[in-house]
């Protein structure tokens, strides 16, 4: 938890005290992290938008989603893709067509938890464009010509969170015109915009000359003789998963891989002795 902490983390001083409490518990995964580079890593010492939605990893989710698909032939799980895309797409433009407010929905839940800690908050006044929030000892100097906030919450996520939003309450400013492009509903929408069409049949493809002509011949590599994996490999620390076969309940094991004989059953069909073929 502590390096999810630290990860997560965006003033440099509380990712301090979180990497120093880190490196007493765990001393090589701290050595290690610090030669790795804090601003691979952290919010802290990040330098753009890197550290949050826009590392969700991608190919872990899709290989989740297609579990079962993975094991059909090349053009048939380009295929089960394409259905899959298109399904998404239709979905995403139907909740945005449904939509009524100028935020996405996450951003107006985001802005509606944010004005409910505003009371516990104390705005200090600076100047016009600076402005002191007083917050016990988590104080932040917010700037609007910059659009920044010492925090670092407010130019990491480019939407304003509840130092920013006291001070934009108080200068009378709207709030929505500190949202950045992306969280708008407009956004949103011209992103779905269009269509994923199915994929035509064969026949009726226009393949170039200088494609049909490339020669594809087999990879130059020695299949592995051993089953080939279907699981991934379990990290240090997480438990792996544990198969119950399904022939005889027992854990440890699959049914596909269980090494007691399953019992054959013999039916015991009548036999006509006064069978006589027609010739």
């Amino acid at each position: 938890m502590l390096y999810y902490r630290c990860a997560k983390a965006y003033r440099l001083c509380e990712f301090a005290c979180l990497m120093n409490a880190l490196t007493l518990v765990q001393p090589r995964l701290g050595s290690y992290l610090q030669e790795v580079g804090y601003e691979r890593w952290s919010r802290a010492y990040s330098e753009g938008r890197r550290y949050n939605i826009m590392t969700t990893n991608i190919s872990e989710c899709i290989n989740i989603i297609i579990v079962k698909e993975r094991e059909l032939p090349v053009t048939e799980l380009a295929e089960e893709m394409r259905s899959l895309v298109q399904r998404w797409h239709y979905e995403r433009q139907t909740e945005a067509e449904k939509c009524k407010t100028r935020l996405t929905p996450s951003a107006k839940t985001l802005l509606f938890e944010q004005y409910q800690l505003l009371m516990r908050i104390r705005l200090d006044l600076a100047s016009d464009i600076v402005y002191t929030v007083l917050n016990g000892d988590k104080n932040g100097v917010v700037e609007f010509q910059e659009r920044t906030c010492s925090c670092r919450r407010f130019q990491l996520e480019q939407l304003p969170y509840v130092y920013a939003m006291i001070a934009i309450r108080h200068s009378k400013r709207d709030v929505y015109d500190f949202f950045f492009e992306y969280y708008y509903l407009s956004t949103w929408k011209v992103t779905y915009v269009g269509v994923v069409y199915l994929l035509p049949h064969q026949g009726d493809w226009v393949v170039p000359n200088k494609v049909c002509d490339v020669k594809f011949l087999p990879l130059d590599i020695r299949s592995v003789s051993r089953r080939h994996m279907k699981s991934r490999i379990p990290s240090v620390g997480e438990n792996a998963q544990c198969h119950k076969c399904s022939h005889y309940r027992q854990m440890g094991h699959h049914y596909k891989t269980c090494k007691i004989q399953f019992p054959y059953i013999r039916l015991n069909l009548p036999i006509h002795l006064n069978f006589n073929p027609v010739e």
